[in-house]
């Protein structure tokens, strides 16, 4: 057996260490650390609870408005507010916005140039990948960052600015839209659907999103578009049987409207097949290997307090767990929950193998959901009323106790807090990466990613090797979130 260190992980937003025990040129254990602490959970303690809208948002940089939009919710849980339906509608404009920028960058900038590796040169994919994706020389990035900064700009019409804006109240966005800016807006959708038609799917978006099953799926990938194309090198590549993991898939449910959520909240059963309720009140944290001091497993009570000299102790993250087991989120499991067929379909296919994720519909599923989330978007632009309120007066809380839950890019993100006095008592999150890359708990069961790594080939590459890079970014990993 060897054991092998992998840290710092780059191309990953934040600090990210594996630890590998290695049998056989195979994966035999897995044990993913998170190496930073910040904070945030103390910082909040003891503040107004206003507060929450100010420094809930500085967690991160890349998933800032939705960081936003949890603590807004948790905040109106408390105070009984209610968002115009303008309100709701440029929230869901500014949140898909920022989420389908994240999809963009992990796509072309964190996963595809490790297909540009020495490794691959011999493949018939590879010359034409390694043109398009290949880190600093690729022709891809030319391309995207423009359209993604577009995406930018949806943004600061909505909310003043990116990242950090303080437009996400609990009682909707404070920045009401003209008439010029509903135009801007459309315009916007209009140039990135162009950007993804001709670039990304090569196809109309209505076509892409139409896509149902895998074998409709291949016959999409004999054309063109950068998303055509990793789908072939994905088939090459056996993506499909790499990172495999069967756990229950959790979302929390995102876009919000009157006739219910783009997204619904729930749990899909991959082995099962089958989507159930959220039961919200079985999620709790284990901190059996985390750098914390004991405490109670509800977020909802919960104090998170340092412990730098844990005995047995691994990491800073805690170990979400739903009823006790880990659960992996993420599109693949929005998708899923939502009934997706496509998506359903690619969980169950195997040769063989019980249902469950892998790397190959992590990434399918999140680039699908550009598709389906540009022609929301452009909807929910055009349902603006200008001469509706875009928010309500929302009063300070006082006393009482909130649970504000929405999709970020890489899945469920939830905030706990509890209000006396107009002052924040407790304040507890659950990020995504922190449900994806959880350490072990205290029945010993390893978090999703460490079980999806087990049984990886390493080959003479040892830690280094490609395949450890792809299930690592399938879940694209935001640690900072996880380090809040």
């Amino acid at each position: 057996m060897t054991r092998l260190v992998v840290g710092p992980f780059n191309r990953v937003e934040g600090d990210l260490e594996l630890t590998l025990d290695i049998a056989e040129g195979r994966v035999a254990e897995a044990r993913v650390a998170t190496t930073l602490y910040r904070g945030f959970e103390q910082i909040l303690a003891g503040r107004p609870a206003a507060d929450a809208l100010t420094i809930a948002p500085r967690i991160c940089g890349i998933c800032s408005l939705s960081q936003s939009m949890a603590a807004a919710a948790a905040l109106r849980a408390v105070s009984g507010a209610r968002p115009p339906p303008n309100g709701e509608l440029a929230a869901n404009i500014a949140h898909a916005a920022e989420n389908i920028a994240d999809h963009l960058t992990h796509f072309y900038l964190f996963f595809m140039p490790d297909f540009c590796r020495a490794c691959y040169a011999d493949a018939a994919w590879f010359p034409e990948v390694a043109a398009r994706f290949k880190a600093v020389s690729g022709a891809a990035a030319q391309d995207v960052l423009p359209a993604r900064a577009r995406l930018l700009h949806v943004m600061g019409l909505v909310a003043g600015k990116w990242p950090h804006s303080l437009a996400i109240q609990p009682g909707g966005v404070t920045r009401a839209l003209d008439l010029g800016e509903k135009m801007r807006l459309i315009a916007i959708f209009g140039d990135f659907r162009a950007f993804l038609e001709k670039t990304l799917f090569a196809a109309p978006l209505e076509q892409v999103a139409a896509i149902a099953t895998p074998e409709q799926l291949d016959d999409y990938a004999q054309g063109q578009g950068d998303f055509a194309a990793f789908l072939r090198l994905g088939k090459s590549l056996r993506l499909d049987e790499l990172g495999r993991v069967a756990l229950p898939l959790i979302s929390f449910g995102a876009y919000h409207r009157a006739q219910g959520a783009l997204f619904p909240a729930g749990l899909f059963d991959p082995r099962a097949g089958e989507a159930r309720a959220l039961p919200v009140g079985a999620i709790g944290e284990d901190v059996a290997f985390s750098f914390l001091h004991e405490n109670s497993a509800d977020p909802a009570q919960a104090v998170t307090l340092p412990n730098a000299e844990r005995e047995n102790a691994y990491s800073w993250a805690k170990a979400p767990r739903l009823a006790g087991e880990p659960a992996e989120t993420g599109a693949v499991a929005r998708q899923a929950v939502a009934g997706d067929s496509l998506i359903r379909a690619l969980i169950a296919k195997g040769r063989g193998i019980p249902g469950g994720t892998h790397v190959f519909v992590r990434v399918v599923a999140r680039v699908m959901e550009i598709a389906r989330l540009a022609l929301a978007a452009e909807g929910w632009a055009r349902a603006l009323r200008l001469n509706e309120s875009f928010s309500e007066h929302a009063p300070a809380p006082v006393r009482g106790a909130g649970i504000g839950m929405v999709e970020a890019a890489r899945g469920a993100l939830g905030h706990w807090l509890s209000v006396e006095k107009g002052v924040i008592q407790r304040y507890q999150i659950v990020a995504p990466t922190t449900w994806n890359f959880s350490p072990r708990d205290a029945r010993g069961i390893p978090g999703p990613l460490e079980q999806a790594l087990v049984g990886v080939e390493t080959g003479a590459a040892g830690a280094k090797a490609p395949a450890i890079q792809h299930v690592v970014r399938s879940f694209d990993p935001c640690m900072v979130c996880t380090a809040h």
